[in-house]
């Protein structure tokens, strides 16, 4: 049984299957060559910084790009803005760019619906969440985004599925991880000016409680989306 209609689709689909492992190999060089920019706190802080009075709007938009594209981990980034602005305002730019990158990502999977979702979330973590959201959405996911350890970017996508405003939303999603971002500022800001050891006192909190929320986070969901909540 012939696998292509005629020879031009055969000539077609090569040229395509070439295509993707050029495109391929480039993402991987890429990858190697940047991955430490988007992984490491110092890489990044010098990456910030030498923005020089713009540092402050770099930093927003590196903090929304990864709540839709989740390379970075947001507490990450967190602590480099509690290092480079200190606490108050490294909190506040971090809250600001994930209010930036969330609503981006709520009005993505409001716009394009469920199979634009399912291309974005593996099915494993769209399911588990699929109850979380689906009754008493506002309770359920400021829960959800408070609790370290909980894939919360993938969340967003999520949480653009139900019926709740975009700027309810947002709101949930900023008042959520506030007390996480304010954290990880201030463990920044007391590592830029030698405070080692409430920085590590923190850090090793953060640590725990992410630790336990990863560990607790099927019966976490389990409760959030089960009958006794709905």
């Amino acid at each position: 049984m012939p696998v292509f209609v005629s020879r031009r689709a055969r000539r077609t689909t090569l040229v395509w299957v070439a295509v993707l492992v050029v495109l391929f190999a480039v993402g991987v060089l890429l990858g190697r060559r940047y991955a430490p920019v988007v992984t490491d706190p110092v890489t990044l802080r010098a990456l910030v910084s030498g923005f020089g009075p713009w540092a402050p709007l770099a930093f927003v938009l590196l903090q929304a790009a990864q709540v839709v594209a989740a390379p970075i981990p947001g507490q990450v980034l967190g602590f480099v803005g509690g290092y480079l602005f200190g606490t108050l305002h490294g909190a506040l730019y971090s809250l600001l760019g994930v209010s930036l990158g969330s609503a981006l990502a709520f009005a993505l999977s409001r716009r394009y619906g469920r199979p634009y979702v399912e291309r974005v979330l593996t099915a494993e973590t769209l399911e588990r969440f699929d109850d979380v959201a689906a009754e008493n959405a506002t309770f359920a996911l400021f829960v959800a985004f408070l609790v370290p350890g909980l894939p919360d970017d993938a969340l967003c996508f999520v949480a653009g599925l139900t019926e709740v405003p975009l700027w309810k939303l947002v709101a949930i999603a900023v008042v959520g991880r506030g007390p996480a971002f304010l954290l990880a500022a201030f463990v920044g800001s007391e590592t830029a000016t030698g405070g080692y050891a409430a920085a590590t006192l923190v850090t090793a909190a953060l640590v725990v409680l992410s630790v336990a929320g990863f560990l607790a986070r099927d019966r976490i969901t389990a409760w959030l989306g089960g009958p006794s909540r709905r």
